[in-house]
């Protein structure tokens, strides 16, 4: 059997491997019993960023000469802070939703948005945590610090001793990095790799349409993360750090629940199969079929991780040459 007719096995057969469907009513409490653990450090990560943007962030330094390049003018946002969990949170939730109700699997449904909420509080809680820490001031911030744009310094320190608004001073001193930016890739981020999972976007095949789909969610973050820098709310350094922080925490917490979506069981979360492996076992009444049909493809996909492997080390005709010629 050839490598692409191994995977295009699996692609088949393994989608249709179901002991009944697992709804939310039927193993939903189950499946939440096992990770409340997970649920209790959720409403953890919620209570540390409730106090990270209470306190007082870091007032850096900020001298005469450093004004210059913190005059842009005050704008609103392009992108409203109400925006953001609803691109970040609800729109990957309804297109988990939508699999949800396609599929009947309440085990993916369940680490899906539990990996979600992961991903963004999280990268909430280190954003503001660095937030607080750095405190960079925002390209605005003479017009924060300065409402009537009458300059006023210590006479010692020459610091400058702001006569704005004090939450608006406060907020002036979270330019790095971006949490709009952070949140919106964190989000969409784990929204981009379980799409990568569930259409298969690395199959092989070549179909460069399911990259479209892919990219979509990132390009949505971008574009957030590009209008932070237009209105003034960000320097281009701190959208960057951001968006940096929320993939690599996104990829983090995809992985935890589900496998690569380059593997050949990419589609579906770690615990299905466990759930599966597991079922077997204790039943193995409830169908030899099932049983035999779990081990033909676990074989098979072993089966072409090995053939891939070995493809990928021995198919190279310039280095079976070179190996040749080299006498080690």
């Amino acid at each position: 059997m050839s490598e692409a007719e191994c995977l295009l096995l699996n692609q088949m057969r393994m989608p249709e491997i179901q002991l009944g469907a697992h709804t939310v009513r039927s193993h939903g409490v189950k499946v939440a019993r096992t990770h409340m653990h997970d649920w209790i450090i959720l409403l953890l990560l919620i209570v540390i960023e409730v106090i990270l943007n209470v306190i007082e962030p870091f007032h850096r330094f900020v001298g005469v000469d450093m004004m210059t390049d913190l005059k842009y003018p005050m704008k609103d946002n392009t992108v409203p802070f109400w925006a953001v969990p609803m691109l970040a949170i609800m729109l990957p939730v309804f297109v988990i939703l939508v699999y949800y109700f396609i599929r009947k699997d309440v085990y993916d449904l369940h680490h899906a948005i539990l990996g979600l909420l992961f991903s963004v509080l999280i990268t909430g809680v280190i954003t503001d945590a660095i937030k607080d820490a750095v405190g960079r001031p925002r390209p605005d911030f003479f017009w924060r610090c300065f409402p009537d744009g009458k300059r006023v310094f210590d006479p010692v320190t020459k610091d400058v001793m702001c006569t704005g608004i004090k939450s608006v001073i406060k907020e002036g001193h979270k330019s790095f990095p971006s949490g709009h930016t952070s949140w919106s890739f964190a989000g969409l981020g784990f929204l981009a790799l379980y799409l990568s999972g569930k259409i298969r976007v690395f199959d092989r095949q070549g179909h460069v349409a399911k990259l479209c789909i892919v990219f979509l969610p990132l390009l949505i973050a971008a574009l957030v993360g590009i209008s932070r820098v237009d209105d003034y709310w960000h320097h281009w350094q701190d959208v960057f750090a951001g968006g940096l922080l929320g993939l690599t925490v996104s990829s983090f917490c995809y992985l935890q629940f589900f496998p690569a979506p380059y593997e050949v069981d990419g589609w579906g979360p770690h615990a299905y199969f466990q759930m599966l492996a597991e079922s077997r076992n204790v039943n193995p009444s409830n169908g030899s079929n099932v049983q035999a049909e779990l081990e033909s493809v676990y074989v098979d996909s072993q089966h072409c991780r090995e053939l891939s492997r070995v493809n990928t080390h021995d198919s190279s005709p310039i280095l079976e040459g070179t190996n040749g010629r080299m006498g080690y």
